[in-house]
Parts: structure tokens; sequence; C-alpha cells
């Protein structure tokens, strides 16, 4: 009985140690035949799968793309037969399930796009007057850019003031910037179209959350007509030192669009005194609405950011101005000229903010112009008549600090007053105001 299994194992063992040397035989006469071709290492078998997969994958997304440009053709008559299922397993079921999205080149459209907007709410309840108290939508605001490819994008900007715009109401609908801007070489752009002039500290940023108080300061409304924008092109550009530059020519200012007999009063309230164009240039900045364009404008802007925390920068805008119509027997010879310029600063400290705002403007040979329209309650200011458009302190035309501390310090304007009968005004100082109503006054 015990004898029997012996043989058996035996034989096992003896097939097997026969077997190994004949594996070794073939693999040497493989090898020898294969010459110097080494087997594959990990790596390349890996790489080797890899290049499979991808094949497989780019077989895949050929299926998906005939589907796609299938799924955009016209549909097929309802009676048509419907295609045999493929026996494929995988891509093919993946491809057909996603036949209803939509195509890639409408994808890409959306991804350039970009939208944004902001709007202004005002409650005002005057302290000596609360029967006039007003709620206003004072501005809506949307935008729509669009980026063509990594140098040239499209912005514009479009406004709706006071809730409703139309022939009887006070509100206007309006474009307030339409441009195209393409990089020429690096760190230089051309721009071209409806574009905010870069003057000031808020003609170019003046979101609410960019200025203190409710309304915008009478400097940047008033002597430079925020929001200011004239249509033409301009270079601009930057260095690594941190200096921005930016110079171009533009439409100007129509002196023939100056009310000489305006209704009285013009104004009121503050809101009314910005919105009212009762300033020289904020009445006669053209926007780009049928601009009269037979005289062009230049102006040059400077800043510099290279210190962290500091912003300071300077503007100088000059050009003729459309005249004031004179009658047929009295033409007024020589031009008009606006000529207009401003330096300001800003520094933020930790949680402070200090800014500072100079601004001069000036407009030439108004004598004639003025005397043209004899007893006119509202003549156009100029360099001659400084006082007549605004003053922060005597003998200062067309001057105005604007400095603001935060968190801790408000701006504010004081003594909004008219003289005579011109319905101008003056800004006789500017006080910072604290919390527990701590004052401290700049000028008389």
């Amino acid at each position: 009985m015990l004898s029997t299994p012996r043989p058996r194992l035996l034989a096992t063992c003896l097939l097997v140690l026969s077997a190994a040397p004949a594996a070794r035989a073939a693999e040497t006469v493989d090898t020898a035949a294969a010459g110097a071709v080494h087997p594959p290492t990990p790596s390349q078998q890996d790489l080797a799968q890899k290049i499979d997969e991808l094949s497989q994958e780019l077989e895949a997304l050929k299926t998906q793309l005939k589907q796609l440009n299938a799924a955009t053709a016209p549909a097929a008559p309802a009676a048509a037969v419907p295609a045999p299922m493929s026996a494929a397993p995988g891509p093919a079921t993946a491809a057909t399930a996603d036949a209803s999205a939509p195509p890639a080149s409408a994808l890409g459209i959306f991804e350039n796009l970009s939208l944004w907007g902001y709007g202004e709410l005002y409650y005002t309840r005057p302290v000596h007057e609360p029967a006039r108290t007003q709620a206003d939508l004072a501005r809506a605001v949307f935008g729509i850019g669009y980026r063509f490819d990594e140098r040239t994008n499209f912005n514009s900007e479009y406004e709706v003031e006071h809730a409703v715009s139309s022939a009887s109401d006070v509100g206007e609908f309006e474009v307030e910037q339409f441009y195209v801007d393409h990089e020429l070489v690096a760190n230089v752009n051309v721009e071209a179209g409806l574009f905010l002039m870069p003057f000031g500290l808020l003609n170019e940023h003046h979101e609410p959350t960019n200025f203190y108080g409710v309304q915008r300061n009478f400097v940047e409304t008033l002597i430079i007509p925020s929001t200011w924008r004239e249509g033409g092109v301009n270079l601009h550009g930057s260095t690594d030192a941190g200096i921005a530059w930016n110079v171009g020519v533009t439409t100007g200012p129509d002196l023939s669009k100056w009310n000489y007999t305006p209704e009285f009063p013009q104004y009121l309230t503050a809101l009314e005194l910005e919105d009212n164009d009762v300033a020289p240039l904020q009445a006669t900045h053209q926007e780009l609405a049928l601009a009269n364009a037979h005289a062009l404008s230049q102006y040059v802007a400077l800043g510099y950011y290279g210190i962290p925390g500091v912003t300071l920068g300077a503007a100088i805008f000059t050009g003729d101005a459309v005249k004031v119509p004179a009658p047929p027997n009295a033409p007024i010879p020589g031009d008009q000229r606006v000529t207009l310029w401003e330096a300001h600063a800003r520094w933020t400290p930790a949680k402070f903010d200090l800014s500072a705002l100079y601004a001069h403007g000036s407009i030439s040979n108004l004598a004639l112009a003025n005397a043209a329209n004899p007893g006119s309650p509202n003549p156009i200011p100029g360099a001659a008549e400084p006082l007549r458009v605004l003053e922060m302190m005597p003998k200062l035309p067309l001057v105005a600090v604007v400095v603001g501390l935060a968190k801790l310090l408000k701006l504010k304007m004081l003594k909004i007053s008219t003289r005579n009968s011109l319905m101008t005004f003056s800004v006789t100082g500017v006080c910072l105001i604290r919390e527990k109503s701590m004052v401290r006054k700049f000028g008389p």
C-alpha cells in the first residue's frame, strides 16, 4: 500500500527538474534570436500602456466630436430609421449620452464674457427742510466685456439714472464706456472708443466703495466732471519701476451747450448741485453723443505706484472748445481754449487712508462771448472769474483739497452758498468729523 506513491512522486520531481532546463534553453534561444535587444523595462512597459490608453481616448474623442456635429445638424424627420446601436462598449455609450451638450465653440464664447455692475440708492432728509426728504435709485450700472484673445479686450458700461428714463422724466440712460484695448508690446497698450479720462482719484474708479460719504465730493464732480468720458484714442502703459503713463487725443468741450438762461433756482440740494450741470466742464463735455470733433483735445497723465501704500499722480488736458455762438454781425475772434490740470496723492498706512487733490481749470477768451449774451444771469466762468465756479479759501481759484481718514474720520464740505444772482457757490473750508463731533477746520 505504501510502495505505490513513491514512483509517482519520483516521476513528478523528474518532470519538474527536466522542465526547468528546457525553459532556460528556450529563453536562451529567444534571446539569441532577438540579438542585442533587451527585455522591456517596467518604465517602458508603462509608457507603452499609456500610449495605448491615449490612443483609445483619442478615438473616443473623435467619436464624441462626430456625435456633437451630428447633434448641431438639422433634426431628422420623425419617420427616419433610427441608427443601429453600436456593439462597442464604453466610449460610444458616453458619446451618445453627451450629444445634447452645447458645442465647444459656444462654451468658449461664454468663457470669455465678463459681466459686472453696481448701484446706488439714496435716502436724503434735509435737517432744516424735512419736507424735501427723498428716496432715489440714483444709478444702476451694468457692464459687459469680452476677451478676444490674450492681447485684445472689449469693455462697455451702461448706466440708468433715477430709475426711469424717458422724455418726461428726470432719468437718463447713457453709455459710460465703450472701447477696445489691445496690447501692442509688453506693457504698452492702445485703446480706442469711449473711455474714462485718467484724472483725479475718482473718475476712473467712481464706485461707491471708493469714496467716503454718500455722494462724490464737489471737486471731482464740478471741476473734474466725474464721470468724465470722451471719445478718442490713447496709448497707455507702465514700467517695472511702478510708473504708469497715459497719453491721448479726444473730443473736447462744446461751449455752445452752455445755458445762459437757466431756470432758477438751479439747485436746492447737494444732489441737485451735482446733477444739474451748473459747472462749465460738467455742462459742456460731449460724451461722444453726436460730438463735434472739429477741434480735438490732448491730455497726458502720469502715476507712480512703486511704493506700497503710496499713490502719486498728475494730469493735464487742453484743447480748443467749440465756441459760443455769436451774433452774425459780431463774430468772436480767436479760440476759446479749455485747460484743466490736477495733482493728487494717497497714502494708506495700516488702516488709515490719507488723500489730497488739487485741481485747476480755466477757459480763455470769454469776455466777448459773455458780452454777446447781455443780461444773462449765468455767464460762463473763466480764468478771469475764478470765484464764480469754485473756491476753497480766498484767492485760490478753482482749487480744493480733499482729505479723508478711514475708520475714524469722514469728509465733509462746509458752507455751500450763493453769491449775488449768479447762483455760484464757494467752499469755505474742509472739516474732518470724528464720531463725537470733534471738528477741525481748514481755511477761514
